[in-house]
């Protein structure tokens, strides 16, 4: 189960990725471009929104179950913080990702609470860029330093 959950939550991160760039290239266009906020922008930011929670739900199951992850919870806390690598993988991913689903969340009610579609495409262009900085930040990459590089699939 853990190897299938770990495929799956490897190839969503591709999903979050299309979802951030085109959300962000899409609210920026809108934004500057004085354009017209419709249901498929609405649609695009639903899209980010739900296949991020997923990707948590997985990565929040994964977190309680990998045999990598316990294994470094099994050391005192003082000793994760000094390895750059059980530090990673117990704290910074898992607290970054939450940090920036929260953003994308909030991103997204703030777009639908905004009276004005300028004020819909900024609110996403501003939530959903910093979300995506934080998201890129913490993702294990391939080209990642060993112990946090996960493969492309």
């Amino acid at each position: 189960m853990e190897t299938g959950l770990t495929h799956l939550h490897n190839l969503l991160r591709y999903a979050i990725v299309i979802f951030l760039i085109i959300n962000v290239v899409k609210s920026f266009l809108g934004w500057f471009g004085k354009k017209e906020y419709t249901a498929g922008d609405n649609k695009l930011s639903l899209f980010l929104f739900i296949t991020a929670h997923l990707q948590l739900v997985i990565g929040l199951v994964l977190y309680f179950i990998s045999d990598i992850v316990q294994g470094y919870k099994a050391m005192p806390m003082i000793d994760i913080m000094k390895d750059s690598v059980a530090r990673f993988w117990v704290v910074e991913h898992m607290l970054s990702m939450i940090v920036g689903i929260v953003i994308i969340t909030l991103g997204r009610i703030m777009a639908k609470k905004a009276k004005t579609d300028g004020a819909k495409f900024r609110r996403q262009a501003i939530y959903f860029t910093l979300a995506m900085v934080i998201i890129f930040a913490a993702i294990p990459w391939p080209w990642a330093v060993a112990g946090i590089a996960r493969p492309w699939f």
